[in-house]
């Protein structure tokens, strides 16, 4: 049996910008994709802690050291700039597996990303 457990999550990321006019996605500074094991491509929920919005999507590069978190696309209506969210990404695993699987969590601000 397989099941879904978190993989991955940045845990309250203030967002730097909302983008419209971008098709889909969230656009993530790369050390803090680094620092929380995500690829481009893979797939997370965003959970916006200002309005209670959950939203799932992809993840697209962002500049190294920039510090960006750009939600865009529909996911852009979601979100203002300044919210503060948490990106979690998840895996299918084999349930023996998932219990000893300990996922990547990061808290930025402590962290000094």
């Amino acid at each position: 049996m397989l099941i879904e457990v978190m993989k991955s999550k940045l845990h309250c990321v203030q967002v730097t910008e909302a983008n419209l006019n971008y098709m889909g996605s969230i656009t993530i500074d790369e050390d803090l994709m680094d620092a929380a094991n995500l690829i481009a491509g893979e797939k997370v929920q965003v959970v916006d802690n200002n309005n209670g919005e959950r939203l799932e999507t992809y993840v697209i590069k962002g500049e190294r050291g920039s510090g960006c978190i750009c939600l865009n696309g529909a996911a852009a209506r979601k979100v203002q700039v300044g919210d503060t969210v948490i990106i979690i990404s998840y895996a299918l695993m084999d349930f023996e597996e998932a219990r000893s699987f300990k996922p990547c969590v990061v808290f930025p601000h402590e962290n000094g990303l």
